[in-house]
């Protein structure tokens, strides 16, 4: 499958376009892909001079013009130069690139779209309301039935695969805004995404949110009243799903393989795991969306931008799992 894949480069003024950068030209050689990366030609060019890249990047016109490697900025107007790390000019320049891809996804225009990393600060300095990418792509495509999921291998191929019930909330929060449907919707999007992978099994399983999941109610009993009763609605549904199960042993038995996918109830409680197993090559997946959109699981690292020394590797897998889904969609995977 030759297939269109575009990247929003994220905030120049963090690692996005170096490390977009980077991946392509080290992943250019391995399929016929063609990427349309969005965003600014002189931050671009600037980047792409100082790692003195040989990657043929052209400018996009049309979807039918010859080449693989395009550069489009649906902006009026370039950014100014020389932009400081955070700038509201460069967040909100970013914004309208995420934008841009999500609405050609929509329009059916790409196979999938890629984003770097952009700062929640710096976007709601710059005036807007944000919560993050994936609550601002939902939005976007009309769609509240999302879930984050994120995941990455270690060095010997072992997975962890990581869905969470709720994303960026405070802690203090968590309790109160744990909801039945919304851990039944990270099940079955976590399951799906197993089928989805091309994994042979699709098997779930699903964390308490209190220490010892609970211990039978003393020390919580959202496992009793609104997490167990999920678990068993889905296992009557015919999915192969357990728990609720304490996160400190779970993951270990996740990570030598007994699941395939892990539900998480909050955003530390699933990420801290992943990261130490696939820190430098994690990938954030939104599941539920009418496209398929990945990204890197880091952020813009405004204090190595700009020194060439940012890592490719996880934007190479963001790439790489784009492409994997991209095959089996094609292939008429759901």
């Amino acid at each position: 499958m030759t297939g269109w894949i575009a990247i929003s480069l994220g905030d120049v003024t963090g690692i996005g376009p170096e490390v977009t950068l980077k991946a392509l030209a080290l992943e250019a050689g391995s399929d016929e892909t063609r990427y349309l990366l969005i965003g600014d030609a002189d931050y671009t060019a600037s980047v792409y001079e100082r790692l003195g890249m040989s990657l043929p990047l052209q400018p996009f016109s049309e979807f039918a013009a010859k080449g693989r490697f395009f550069l489009h900025n649906p902006m009026s107007a370039p950014l100014p130069p020389k932009l400081q790390p955070g700038s509201p000019a460069a967040a909100s320049a970013a914004l309208a690139w995420l934008t841009d891809g999500a609405q050609r996804c929509l329009n059916h225009e790409l196979d999938a779209l890629i984003t770097a990393p952009l700062n929640k600060e710096a976007v709601m300095r710059s005036g807007q309301p944000f919560v993050g990418q994936t609550e601002y792509l939902s939005q976007l495509a009309g769609t509240s039935r999302t879930a984050m999921m994120l995941l990455g291998a270690d060095d010997r191929g072992r997975w962890l695969r990581v869905a969470l019930a709720t994303t960026h909330l405070p802690l203090k929060m968590v309790a109160a805004e744990l909801r039945a449907d919304k851990i039944e919707l990270a099940i079955e999007l976590a399951a799906q995404a197993c089928q989805d992978l091309g994994l042979p099994r699709r098997r779930v399983a699903v964390c308490g949110l209190n220490p010892h999941a609970g211990e039978g109610g003393e020390f919580g009993d959202e496992e009793i009243t609104i997490i167990g009763p999920v678990v068993q609605a889905a296992q009557r549904k015919g999915l192969d799903v357990v728990g609720p199960l304490p996160a400190d042993t779970l993951f270990h038995n996740a990570y030598r393989g007994d699941y395939d996918a892990v539900v998480a109830m909050y955003h530390d409680q699933g990420l801290a795991p992943m990261k130490m197993v696939a820190f430098d090559n994690g990938v954030n997946w939104t599941l539920g969306l009418p496209f398929i959109r990945t990204s890197p699981d880091h952020g813009t690292a405004y204090d190595i931008a700009g020194q060439g020394k940012a890592n490719p590797s996880s934007m190479i897998a963001a790439i790489r799992l784009a492409k994997q889904l991209a095959r089996h969609r094609g292939r008429g995977g759901n």
